[in-house]
């Protein structure tokens, strides 16, 4: 999850959620994240092949969510927008002659595992609905 993707995509699902059922823009929502619109239009596009998200086209058009805000877990967005390990992958080969290089991507492996499980366990615990109410009276 090292990119913007989670971050961008749980910024949209939170405006949608804080006014269920209101069609938002992408230009609206880019607005308030403060990136381009083209950007939002393709995660849009992304949480909706997830089943997160509806949308309509149009000058009258935008997103609303598919599911009540309680229905979705933050872990869905997480495996949504998941493109790679949480701390990222090591490019580099290392010295199989070594005792700590051939041994490391494994332990690498191992660690990064581990800490994503834990990343995981905590998301699926909370939903959108339970990230949302952290908005509210501020």
């Amino acid at each position: 999850m090292n990119n913007s993707r989670f971050p961008i995509s749980l910024h949209i699902l939170t405006l949608l959620a804080s006014d269920e059922g209101v069609l938002k823009s992408s230009d609206h929502i880019a607005g308030s994240i403060n990136i381009n619109p083209v950007l939002v239009r393709k995660e849009i596009s992304n949480l909706r092949k997830h089943g997160m998200i509806e949308s309509k086209e149009g000058k009258n058009g935008g997103a609303t969510l598919s599911r009540p805000a309680n229905q979705i877990l933050l872990s869905e967005i997480y495996h949504a927008v998941q493109q790679s390990s949480l701390l990222g992958n090591s490019k580099n080969k290392p010295n199989p002659n070594c005792p700590i290089g051939r041994q490391i991507n494994q332990h690498l492996d191992d660690l990064y595992n581990e800490l994503e499980n834990v990343l995981l366990n905590k998301l699926a615990h909370m939903t959108l609905s339970d990230f949302v109410k952290q908005f509210e009276n501020q």
